[in-house]
């Protein structure tokens, strides 16, 4: 798996004095080591960091480091490296974007050992019209992130702290659609959110409205 320089930077941007680097812990490598915190960033997938996040967490804080590109900038190079265009993405990320990932590790928040940090970052994405990438990107490959920036930061800690994400104005039962609604995102995400907060215990289904599942706080 391709490791970019988006990976590094955090790392250079997140570490402070007395951190140490790439240090070894039980039988894996673990980016920074602060006192007893284990601090692992993941630019990517969850799922290729959980059986070292579920293993690291058996006997260690953990604390998982995720950016989320509010701003992007796409750059396209030539096969020779020559700079063709330099543009600004129409996609913003937001904190919401998290659970698109997060459906892979949902259980890991009740662990009095975990908490996941997001950062919201500037990002810059370098791609190659070499014909290598996929169908999707018509011959265009990713060749490297950067990060430009970091706007802010917010720390998960808990079950209780991913109530945040439900309006303060949503009614004591609701569905996805409602949520979806309320939040101005699409239905998908909605039942992603409303998936997490379950196996987080954050949230129960109370039954069903139209074949649509009803959800309450837990």
């Amino acid at each position: 798996m391709t490791e970019y320089s988006l990976h590094s930077e955090i790392k250079d941007w997140y570490m402070v004095s007395g951190d140490e680097l790439e240090v070894k812990v039980e039988d894996f490598i673990v980016d920074i080591l602060r006192g007893k915190l284990l601090i692992e960033i993941q630019t990517g997938n969850f799922s290729a960091i959980k059986r070292k996040l579920i293993k690291l967490l058996l006997n260690n804080q953990v604390r998982l480091v995720y950016p989320i590109a509010k701003l992007k900038w796409i750059v396209h190079l030539s096969k020779s490296g020559e700079l063709v265009r330099r543009r600004k993405s129409p996609k913003k990320g937001k904190l919401a974007d998290l659970f698109y990932e997060l459906v892979h590790t949902p259980s890991l928040i009740k662990n009095r050992n975990f908490s996941l940090e997001v950062l919201i970052i500037e990002e810059e994405e370098l791609r190659c019209i070499d014909g290598k990438g996929s169908w999707k990107r018509r011959g265009i490959s990713v060749k490297d992130r950067k990060l430009l920036n970091v706007f802010d930061r917010i720390i998960f800690e808990g079950s209780r702290d991913f109530l945040d994400f439900l309006p303060k104005e949503l009614d004591e039962y609701f569905t996805n659609k409602i949520l979806a609604l309320k939040l101005g995102i699409s239905i998908r995400l909605a039942q992603k959110i409303t998936y997490c907060l379950r196996k987080m215990g954050a949230i129960s289904i109370t039954g069903k409205k139209s074949n649509e599942l009803m959800f309450q706080i837990s």
